[in-house]
């Protein structure tokens, strides 16, 4: 969260490498937000993650897109746009979607060996 404040609180953001877009910069950073927060809440363990869990992170990191598009109002140069706060919350539930996803399949693999 920090760092996606500090990104905000930049009048002029240099352009993504590899020509990529705004809105892929936001998918990408509100995905990693939301790993970042499932594994939180999940505990660190494969177990935690739930869909409970996951829903947690994309509410948390959607919301976190709120305040920030509200934050960038402030910042000189910036404005809020609610097109990226839709590419923050795609960001994050397809990160937390893939995650459930490969915990899932973890867990069932798991039930094989037994």
């Amino acid at each position: 969260m920090a760092a996606i404040f500090t990104l905000s609180s930049i009048s002029t953001m240099p352009s993504l490498p590899g020509g990529l877009t705004d809105h892929t910069g936001h998918f990408i950073g509100y995905g990693l937000l939301a790993s970042l927060a499932l594994r939180a809440f999940a505990g660190a363990r494969w177990q935690g993650v739930t869909s409970s869990a996951a829903w947690r992170s994309v509410l948390l990191s959607s919301l976190y897109g709120i305040t920030d598009e509200y934050h960038q109002s402030f910042v000189a140069g910036r404005t809020p746009a609610v097109d990226d706060w839709v590419a923050d919350t795609a960001g994050a539930t397809i990160a937390a979607l893939a995650i459930l996803l490969i915990a899932r399949t973890r867990r069932s693999g798991a039930n094989r060996d037994v």
